[in-house]
């Protein structure tokens, strides 16, 4: 027998075989739904929409002052007047309208309360 001296090849059939089994693995394994807020695209608006006094409006002032339409309203008692709002109502929507300045977490304590009161469409106003 006749040893050849040089280079060694690697065979790279049984790397290839491992290479297809991992793919295989990261393809079947589904990633966990993340939990949290669902959040939707914002559309296009066509035309500009006349106010409605059927929508609730929470806006949330530069000093963390609070109010539902116009009416003030103080944080401990937000979650009260809300489920007071909307439990005759069949449509249980509401939007969410904070200061530029305002950190989100004071925006996000609003739409927390919101859905401790039984609203589970809360929208954020930009406006």
């Amino acid at each position: 027998m006749a040893m050849t001296k040089g280079p060694g090849e690697i065979n790279m059939t049984p790397l290839i075989d491992v290479l297809l089994v991992l793919l295989i693995i990261f393809m079947v394994i589904t990633p966990e739904k993340p939990l949290g807020l669902e959040a939707r695209v914002p559309q296009d608006a066509v035309a500009e929409q006349p106010e409605d006094d059927a929508a609730v409006v929470v806006s949330v002032g530069p000093d963390q002052t609070l109010l539902i339409n116009r009416e003030s309203v103080r944080m401990e008692d937000l979650g009260g007047r809300l489920f007071e709002i909307f439990k005759t109502r069949a449509l249980r929507v509401v939007f969410v309208k904070g200061d530029g300045g305002l950190d989100f977490e004071d925006v996000a304590r609003v739409i927390d309360v919101a859905r401790g009161a039984g609203i589970h469409h809360v929208g954020i106003s930009t406006h």
